[in-house]
């Protein structure tokens, strides 16, 4: 057979075979939009759980009724399809087929026929007209924390049971008829207050109203003692819209006054690309750091009579709260008291993750002559790896482009990278390859290697952070984030003029977020043990180091 007509018969076979494949229509009724929409609809597809089948991983509720609450990084992940769109109208379809990428499986055509559970889902994005002259397309943060499922205005599917086959003609229709109401803010306890605030730095940055928000638990006497003045013990965190549950957890002890008395806040900083902003300021962001030191912070203080002093503050969290901790203890070294960091994100990029970014070329693979071996993302405490470095990016890619998915690699991207020529976060990572772009590590570097920021500065910040710095973290860490603390201790090991006095605890095949102590496994389940163990050494460190004529009396009835 001539060359070109075999060619024309394999093109002719492709299209029959794009034809065939089943499509997938999803719409929405006038009467849930007043104008059209931006923003991204999703596509779930679920399988259901066979009966006798064994229980699915622990990070999942499985819900085949909900196919949309069942995407996730670990293995027991749903199939899910993602794609953008721009003044969409009612009554117009978006249309799913194998061009659209998808995560696990990247086409709908790979989809293999059976009996589903499916469902859609649209995520509302809104224009931010920033103080910068970009005008970015991104989802607005309306008390939900960035969690598209839970988005007060966003619109979704009851889900239906078919059966699929994607070489069979034919066009799945599917209708967005629910809409998700508003989320109460939490009510005010005894114990647990709110604080919210409208953000002067942040709206200027954003070019609309943005807030800050914070949960304040008041010590054992606030109310009896009114001229008592309390040091304060900040929680780095991902969004918590409330403390109730970790309250719980030492309430015995706080409540019968058995700890220290501290006016414990925790903080919440979702913003249009994340739960949390990483509390430092950036270029995509704004300044977060600023904002939270200098506006959210003092109102806190000033409603619920803190010291207000630099002495009287320390700063704690596991992840990305330990990465937070540390980072507002180096970028703002006289507000804080000292620091307590658990399993920190990466705190030395030449382990970021499982990823020198320095010297690889690629993320996702370590390349050999003949063939790549994919990189572990995550993995658990006996060394089996339930995540792959291509798989989680792909996933999010799925969730958003220009770095909207909302999550994890995407936010270090925010808040590290340089804004890009089109207004979004420049990419240091290709979604789809894993490239890696030197350049911008190259600024990654300069403004937030942790590690790297020690020690160009330690001659000004060393004398600032003798006594603050101390490290927690399993060396099992479900994220590889001790190699990181490693490198980190062997830097601070080798300081001069002051030597380091940073303290490092190591659990051995423990995996995030150890905190230390012997019977410790994570702050979540044991607080009461933590709080017993670590808030008696802070108060230790802030009565050693007050200034002459410090109040270090009033609070301590």
């Amino acid at each position: 057979m001539p060359q070109p007509l075999r060619l024309c018969l394999l093109f002719a076979a492709l299209a029959a075979a794009a034809a065939a494949q089943t499509k997938v229509e999803i719409t929405y009724p006038a009467g849930l939009a007043r104008a059209p929409l931006h923003g991204r609809v999703f596509f779930y597809v679920a399988r259901p759980q066979p009966p006798g089948a064994p229980a699915p991983p622990r990070y999942f509720r499985f819900r085949p009724d909900q196919p949309r609450f069942e995407i996730g990084d670990q293995i027991g992940s749903q199939q899910f399809f993602g794609k953008g769109v721009r003044d969409w109208k009612p009554g117009q379809p978006v249309v799913f087929d194998a061009s659209v990428y998808g995560y696990p499986l990247t086409s709908l055509s790979r989809l293999p026929p059976g009996d589903y559970t499916v469902q859609a889902l649209f995520n509302r994005y809104i224009a931010f007209h920033r103080a910068d002259g970009h005008t970015l397309w991104l989802p607005p943060e309306r008390g939900d924390g960035q969690n598209m499922q839970r988005k007060p205005g966003n619109l979704y599917s009851l889900p239906q049971r078919i059966h699929f086959d994607p070489r069979a003609p034919g066009v799945l229709r599917i209708a967005l008829t629910q809409k998700i109401p508003p989320i109460p803010p939490p009510p005010d306890t005894r114990w647990i207050k709110h604080v919210r605030i409208q953000s002067a730095l942040l709206t200027k940055f954003w070019g609309q109203p943005i807030f800050l928000r914070a949960t304040v638990v008041l010590p054992p006497g606030f109310n009896s003692h009114p001229n008592a003045r309390y040091p304060l013990m900040l929680e780095e965190n991902h969004f918590t819209p409330d403390l109730v549950r970790a309250f719980d957890r030492i309430k015995p002890e706080w409540v019968a006054g058995k700890l220290p008395k501290f006016l414990w806040v925790d903080i919440n900083h979702a913003n249009p690309y994340y739960d949390d902003s990483y509390a430092v300021n950036s270029a995509n962001l704004g300044p977060y750091g600023d904002a939270i030191m200098h506006e959210l912070i003092p109102a806190v203080e000033k409603r619920f009579r803190g010291i207000g002093q630099g002495w009287a503050r320390v700063d704690y969290g596991c992840s990305t709260g330990g990465w937070e901790a540390l980072a507002d203890q180096v970028f703002y070294p006289g507000y804080f008291n000292g620091t307590w960091a658990s399993s920190p994100d990466p705190v030395d990029f030449h382990y970021f993750q499982i990823v020198d970014i320095y010297h690889d070329a690629n993320a996702y693979w370590l390349s050999g002559p003949w063939s790549n071996v994919p990189r572990p993302d995550q993995r658990n405490p006996d060394g089996s790896i339930v995540q792959t470095m291509a798989r989680a990016n792909h996933r999010e890619l799925v969730l958003g482009t220009k770095g909207r998915s909302a999550d994890q690699w995407d936010i270090w991207q925010g808040v590290f990278s340089p804004v890009g020529p089109d207004g979004y976060p420049a990419e240091v990572i290709d979604p789809l390859t894993g490239d890696i772009n030197k350049s911008v590590v190259a600024y990654w570097h300069q403004h937030y290697d942790l590690s790297a920021i020690l020690k160009r500065d330690w001659p000004t910040l060393g004398p600032k952070l003798e006594g603050k710095l101390h490290f927690a973290v399993g060396d099992g860490d479900t994220y590889f984030l001790n190699n990181a603390v490693h490198l980190l201790q062997k830097q601070l090991d080798a300081t001069r003029n002051p030597h380091s006095d940073a303290t490092f605890q190591y659990g051995p095949g423990m995996p995030h977020c150890y905190t230390g102590g012997p019977s410790e496994y994570t702050m979540q389940q044991n607080s009461a043990d933590w709080a017993q163990r670590v808030i008696p050494q802070m108060v230790d460190h802030m009565l050693a180091t007050a200034p002459h004529g410090a109040d270090v009396t009033s609070w301590r009835y």
